[in-house]
C-alpha cells in the first residue's frame, strides 16, 4: 500500500466516522411521554383547570408542543418539553387539592 492510498483510506474512515456519529439521535422519550401524560391526567382529575388554571393551562400547552416534537422525531426537545409539562401538571395537581381542600371540597 502506498503512503497516498493509505492517506485516501485514512481520509475515507475519517470521514465515515464523521457521518456515522452525526447520525446518533436521542432515543424516544416514551417514559417521560407517560409521567407527563399521568401528571395531566391527575391534574385534571382534581379540576386543576378551575383550581389553578395559570399552572394546568401551561402544563397543557407544554405537553401538546411535546407530543407535536415526538411526532416530528424531534426527541431531545420533546424530552425536555414533557419534563417540564410533568412538573406544571404537578404544581397544578396540588395547587387545586390545596385550594379545594381550603373551600372545603371532598376530593
Amino acid at each position: 500500500m502506498t503512503i497516498k492510498h493509505a492517506h485516501y483510506v485514512n481520509g475515507i474512515c475519517g470521514l465515515l466516522f464523521i457521518v456515522l456519529t452525526s447520525c446518533v439521535t436521542v432515543p424516544p422519550p416514551k417514559e417521560e411521554y407517560a409521567y407527563a401524560k399521568a401528571a395531566i391526567d391527575a391534574a385534571r382529575s382534581v379540576q386543576a383547570v378551575r383550581y389553578s388554571p395559570g399552572n394546568w393551562h401551561q402544563a397543557e400547552e407544554l405537553y401538546r408542543q411535546a407530543r407535536i416534537l415526538y411526532t416530528e422525531r424531534q426527541f431531545e426537545k420533546a424530552l425536555d418539553l414533557f419534563q417540564k409539562a410533568r412538573q406544571a401538571a404537578e404544581r397544578a395537581e396540588n395547587s387545586a387539592r390545596l385550594m379545594r381542600h381550603k373551600n372545603g371540597d371532598i376530593l
